[in-house]
């Protein structure tokens, strides 16, 4: 296992709280709130996205703050972090660490490199959404701090799960010398008990917990099916 950052203070839950512009929950307070139970609840740190939710749950609990901006660039699939416009933003609000996307499409390795850098001028930390082993390899050596599994099954040459990627816990907890975060279709308490027994040394869970309408979705689609 690697050696585990001095940012969290223990191994544990990350909680995602986020709401895009088209969701009933986003604005106001709401993702703030959400932030504020998760601590209680006992969550070790925060994953956000947006200079506005990165400022307000900063305001609102003192857990370490993972922030990421959703920009979406015509042409391009890069969504998470694409620029350095957003890495600034993100810093400027208060993130302890910087969240983007480090996959191998469109050239993207061979630029987050200075992405990178401007994370750790100002202090901050870098987790790396991968895909794969080899992208998660890629971005320890260019010095992530942290490597998650957030982007596998979002690339199409990634493994398509309906559950985590157990298989890509165990090899990059194996072999890099990085913390890795579980991150992905962890629908369950279990879900995120078998991402620990694969290795992660942290796990994010976002839309099981903070997004009512994909749960609900869960279930009237269960129950539609019992029922015909």
């Amino acid at each position: 296992m690697a050696n585990l950052s001095p940012i969290f203070r223990r191994r544990g839950l990350i909680v995602s709280a986020q709401a895009l512009e088209d969701e009933p929950l986003h604005g106001g307070d709401t993702m703030a709130k959400m932030a504020q139970a998760a601590k209680a609840a006992g969550a070790i740190g925060i994953r956000t996205n947006g200079v506005y939710d990165i400022r307000a749950i900063k305001a609102a609990v003192d857990l370490p703050v993972i922030g990421l901006i959703k920009r979406v660039i015509p042409g391009s699939d890069i969504f998470i972090t694409p620029t350095a416009e957003e890495v600034s933003a993100i810093l400027d609000a208060g993130a302890e660490i910087v969240a983007m996307d480090v996959t191998n499409r469109e050239g993207r390795l061979d630029a987050v490199a200075e992405l990178f850098a401007l994370v750790h001028e100002q202090g901050a930390a870098v987790m790396a959404d991968v895909s794969t082993y080899e992208e998660g390899a890629a971005a320890a050596k260019l010095g992530a701090d942290f490597v998650g599994t957030t982007l596998s099954g979002y690339t199409s040459y990634s493994e398509q799960l309906e559950g985590p990627d157990l298989n890509l816990l165990r090899r990059l907890s194996g072999e890099l010398n990085i913390p890795v975060i579980a991150e992905g279709r962890i629908w369950t308490p279990e879900d995120a008990v078998a991402a620990l027994d694969a290795g992660a040394d942290y796990v994010v869970v976002g839309s099981a917990i903070t997004r009512p309408q994909l749960i609900t979705a869960r279930y009237v689609k269960a129950i539609r099916q019992k029922l015909g």
